[in-house]
């Protein structure tokens, strides 16, 4: 199976994927840990993104592409493959389409992770993790059961992202609605689109993503 997971930031896309991996033995593509792997790496389209990022400018669609044509000629054809942060644009999924050709692949299905994007922003707002083992909590959804320890490792030291606020959440949502929800038309007419409540329990959205898919 070739997979697209669409859905805005932090709506479970990367669970659900690990999921996949795991039960299906799929390989996820995600185009933020490859580019960061790319340029830790050294790879020449990894010095080439590097010196765009340092410049603080967007990594173009060419380089994005070119990780994608690289992912695909390494992984088998037998190993389903999960897209995760990948296409964002009207071009991507163009280009991507070209991708699957050249490599012998169809897309089987795009699953869009819906939410509710006022209740997704108080689910981020809360998040929180372990410094030590990097178990993730939350201060109203998911406390630790002994307050400032954690359950996983008895970590006694937190940690919690510059990004997960209101306002930059806010930003991130509109980005995806204005360039990344548009491509959905795009997979609709190929009725590959299906789509599943993202804001249900982890366990429940992983069932109804299993009954979208192949035995």
């Amino acid at each position: 199976m070739t997979l697209i997971l669409l859905g805005p930031p932090v709506a479970g896309k990367g669970t659900q994927a690990q999921r996949l991996i795991e039960t299906r033995h799929m390989v996820q593509l995600s185009t933020g840990d490859m580019l960061r792997a790319a340029v830790k790496a050294g790879t020449p389209i990894g010095r080439e993104a590097k010196a765009i990022m340092e410049r603080g400018e967007l990594v173009p669609d060419s380089i994005v592409s070119g990780l994608i044509d690289e992912a695909l000629a390494a992984t088998p054809a037998s190993t389903g493959v999960i897209f995760d942060g990948y296409p964002r644009t009207a071009a991507q999924a163009e280009a991507l389409d070209s991708l699957l050709e050249k490599h012998g692949r169809k897309l089987s299905r795009v699953i869009e992770l819906d939410v509710d994007e006022e209740a997704l922003i108080d689910r981020i707002e809360g998040r929180f993790s372990c410094a030590s083992c990097g178990a993730g909590y939350h201060d109203r959804h998911k406390k630790p059961r002994v307050d400032g320890v954690c359950d996983m490792c008895g970590g006694t030291t937190f940690k919690r992202r510059p990004d997960d606020n209101a306002a930059t959440v806010r930003t991130r949502l509109q980005e995806y609605r204005a360039k990344t929800a548009p491509i959905l038309p795009i997979y609709e007419k190929r009725h590959l689109v299906a789509r599943v409540d993202g804001m249900a329990p982890m366990e429940d959205v992983e069932t109804a993503i299993a009954a979208l898919l192949p035995a």
